[in-house]
């Protein structure tokens, strides 16, 4: 009798998962526990933690977990920024295979592997799943920051963060699954940007005429800010460095970056001119009276879905992701302006939140 055909499954491939923290120690063990439930091989998975030199108790929790888990390794950020931890991560990882999260996410057992499935079925360059964004609190103020975020009105067209039902080839994604030779290919992530170096590393991709992919049934769960002062500044500096994107990128990515940094400019000059242009004080009050309306309309919304104080709070989310973004990106444009001119102007040296 013949012996039966031995079927050999080939093993998956080493997948190095990095994550750059700092401070994190309310989520980072959130984030770890989930990977570690993961129902991908564990002797295929490593977990690179790239720590900006926390000082919140985030280092201990990270030792404690290496020391009981040999797939998670930390690493020392010294620089705190995080595309110096991206580019520490990806240089130190094994995995042909690079995979980011951040650590404010949670994700499902299935994540991995269906990432990396993802990434193998469709060819493309850089895959990722949808957000669905958790408040970072109890509040009714957490509440609505997290429904904002979730919303086109607070966010616009960012595919990831509304979901999608089928493979769309997308401008962006912040938590990536990629091929270690696209980095070989296309360069690591940019560290003079230290936000927004996810959006001009997939517009290098595609102008290389690569694709990525916004997948379904791959989804992520990200705690937002809990609070209107972080939610704030994460949006300032969020509108800050865009403008320097556009200008390394050679054009701006999407339409969305620019709508509330026209809103706030055709504001304060519409009301620096009202005292003397009727015409103006016309225009202001067009302008304004329109976004509150939009903007009370779609609290309503909210709150119909989540809850009076929820709508209510939403109105001043809404506010403040739009004020804040658009601000930052007006402060950005000044900021190469002033560089241009040969004065000093560097955004990197700008306090950034957590």
């Amino acid at each position: 009798m013949s012996r039966p055909t031995r079927v050999t499954v080939p093993a998956r491939p080493l997948v190095s998962i990095v994550v750059p923290c700092r401070n994190e120690a309310e989520y980072i063990r959130r984030l770890l526990d989930s990977i570690l439930a993961t129902d991908y091989p564990r002797d295929r998975l490593e977990v690179l933690v790239v720590d900006g030199m926390s000082d919140d108790g985030t280092r201990a929790v990270l030792a404690d977990y290496a020391h009981r888990y040999p797939m998670i390794q930390v690493l020392d950020n010294p620089k705190r920024t995080t595309p110096h931890a991206l580019n520490l991560g990806i240089t130190r990882a094994r995995g042909a295979i690079i995979m980011r999260l951040d650590a404010h996410a949670q994700c499902p057992p299935n994540y991995v592997a269906d990432l990396v499935d993802w990434l193998e079925r469709t060819g493309g360059d850089y895959v990722g799943g949808a957000w669905v964004t958790l408040p970072g609190d109890t509040t009714a103020t957490a509440r609505a920051i997290a429904a904002v975020l979730a919303h086109p009105f607070g966010i616009g067209d960012s595919r990831y963060r509304l979901g999608t039902n089928e493979v769309r080839e997308v401008d962006t994604l912040p938590f990536g699954c990629f091929r270690r030779e696209l980095f070989e290919r296309l360069g690591m992530f940019d560290e003079e940007l230290v936000r927004d170096q996810d959006e001009e590393f997939s517009f290098r991709v595609l102008r290389a005429g690569g694709r990525i992919l916004l997948v379904p049934g791959v989804v992520c769960s990200y705690y937002a800010r809990r609070s209107l002062r972080q939610l704030g500044r994460m949006f300032y500096q969020y509108g800050l460095f865009k403008p320097l994107v556009a200008v390394k990128v050679g054009r701006i990515m999407t339409l969305r970056q620019v709508v509330p940094a026209a809103f706030v400019l055709s504001v304060l000059l519409t009301l620096v001119a009202a005292p003397w242009i009727a015409a103006a004080r016309s225009l202001a009050a067009l302008i304004l009276g329109t976004y509150l309306a939009v903007n009370a309309g779609c609290a309503l919304v909210l709150g119909w879905r989540h809850g009076a104080r929820v709508g209510l709070a939403a109105a001043g989310v809404f506010a403040v992701v739009h004020v804040c973004y658009g601000c930052g990106f007006l402060r950005g444009m000044l900021a190469l302006l002033a560089r241009s001119r040969g004065r000093s102007s560097d955004l990197s040296s700008t306090p950034l939140s957590r």
